[in-house]
């Protein structure tokens, strides 16, 4: 058998068959023959259970499922690997012929012949098994608790000192301006986006390790109130309250939205947390920042959104890093919290911003590898490489977005107390 025939060159068939056109891929099989274009990105199967897992599991799942187990690799970078497919995917969608009997015959056939044809294989350990009703509190907590509290050492690893997990702002190309400096520019950018003064009260709605909530007290001095349903993350900010001296600042408590009573606060921040609400409590959401806000009050929502015709999170996200994830395109939110009786006064697109910022955070993974995977594991780390490579190209090609939306609660007269020009909120070029 030469490499150029054996399992490849069978797969290669097969593929291109049901594809209707090349396969944007080389793959190297179990056997070791390759086939497939010479200068594409690389596939290597490295057993028949990745065949036996994509007949069981067609489409994304199944190809993340196996790049996680190891049962699928790709030599080279990644992302290109990625990119190369999804283009393909997008080009050939809407063309792909649709099989006839004899083709699935022919396929199921050749299936026997891989030795394809088996027991399902087990999914990974590192899926997310949620149960309960929908957006339950209790199934909202084991879903933050799945992704959040894989442990502080793995987020103070992976993350720079400000620990803040969600786009930064970067406003300079200089080789020293770094990961940090653009977590530090959006904290200010939020503070100064919600007009901050000393002595106000902030409500941090999903404060995470606590970045916008002790910055806010440190450099603004205002009184801070911030909720988490992760364990891991309130007992990390108690600690950084404690070592920062802000025990008269800052205040953390472990708690569900739906769960606040008091209210009266001058300012309310949720960064990238409303993503985790669900479609159907997203209104109930949006009443709840307008209640928590007196009037006057000012609330900024950092929030990822979707395309109407372009997925977003996916299957992969959803099992592995996100489960219940939902995002929606950026009109429909600011819908949401307008019928809330929210009046937005200004919406600000990131999305190249969250390229710099996945990517950065994927070279600290590369670069810290054998240390992720003796802290978690190597299929945890799989998937956050598959995670952070694949988020960084669906905001690089648009399939997702992400931006900060400032609205305020109007009094019964209307009075916004918003200034005449957003000019206040950016810092002035030197």
């Amino acid at each position: 058998m030469t490499r150029e025939h054996g399992a490849a060159q069978q797969l290669t068939t097969l593929l291109e068959q049901f594809l209707g056109g090349p396969l944007p891929v080389r793959l190297c099989a179990w056997d070791g023959s390759e086939a497939g274009p010479q200068d594409a990105p690389l596939v290597v199967l490295r057993s028949r259970r990745a065949l036996r897992r994509l007949l069981w599991q067609p489409g994304e799942l199944g190809l993340a499922q196996a790049y996680i187990t190891g049962e699928i690799d790709l030599e080279g970078d990644l992302g290109d690997a990625l990119r190369t497919m999804w283009g393909a995917a997008r080009e050939r969608g809407l063309h792909a012929p649709k099989p006839s009997t004899a083709d699935r015959l022919r396929a199921a056939g050749s299936a026997v012949r891989l030795g394809a044809i088996g027991p399902r294989p087990p999914a990974p350990a590192s899926e997310a098994r949620l149960g309960g009703k929908l957006h339950s509190k209790s199934r909202d907590r084991a879903a933050i608790s799945h992704h959040y509290d894989l442990s502080n050492d793995f987020y103070r690893l992976l993350l720079d000192e400000t620990m803040a997990y969600s786009c930064g702002y970067w406003t300079s190309e200089e080789e020293s301006y770094g990961p940090a400096d653009s977590q530090r520019d959006k904290l200010e950018l939020i503070c100064r986006k919600l007009g901050l003064e000393p002595g106000m009260r902030l409500l941090d709605v999903g404060c995470g390790w606590g970045s916008l909530s002790l910055y806010a007290a440190e450099h603004h001095k205002v009184q801070v109130t911030g909720v988490t349903l992760s364990r891991e993350q309130r007992d990390f900010v108690r600690t950084r309250i404690r070592e920062r001296g802000l025990e008269d600042l800052v205040t953390v408590e472990l708690s569900d939205y739906r769960d606040l009573a008091d209210g009266g606060y001058d300012a309310v921040s949720t960064v990238e947390m409303g993503e985790h609400v669900g479609d159907a409590e997203y209104p109930a959401f949006a009443a709840t920042l307008h209640r928590m806000l007196r009037p006057g009050g000012r609330v900024l929502v950092q929030q990822m959104s979707r395309g109407s015709n372009a997925p977003g999170g996916g299957a992969f996200i959803e099992s592995y890093i996100a489960p219940d994830m939902h995002m929606r395109p950026l009109g429909d939110t600011v819908s949401l919290l307008e019928r809330a009786g929210l009046e937005v006064r200004g919406v600000e697109a990131m999305r190249e911003h969250y390229v710099r910022t996945i990517r950065a955070w994927h070279r600290t993974l590369e670069d810290h590898w054998d240390e992720f995977i003796a802290m978690v594991g190597e299929e945890t780390a799989r998937v956050w490489r598959l995670y952070l490579v694949g988020g960084a190209l669906a905001f690089e090609e648009s399939r997702m977005g992400v931006d900060q939306i400032v609205a305020v609660r109007p009094s019964d007269a209307g009075m916004s107390n918003m200034p005449a020009t957003p000019r206040a909120w950016y810092r002035e070029e030197a």
